[in-house]
């Protein structure tokens, strides 16, 4: 098994934990009720998606 000859240095520590940070959700407009729904997504509420009926609506 291999093992490290010597300790990572913080700098190479945080370039390493650099690609682990949260992204932003990218968020749209619905163009029929105008409320921000996430991108290529279904909308559970409507069922909704592309402006075709995908599943049945909720009640």
């Amino acid at each position: 098994m291999a093992v490290p000859k010597k300790r990572k240095s913080y700098s190479k520590t945080r370039m390493v934990r650099s690609h682990d940070a949260l992204k932003t959700v990218n968020w749209a407009e619905d163009k029929t009720s105008g409320e921000p729904v996430r991108r290529h997504h279904v909308d559970l509420k409507t069922g909704m998606y592309k402006g075709r009926q995908v599943i049945e609506q909720r009640d």
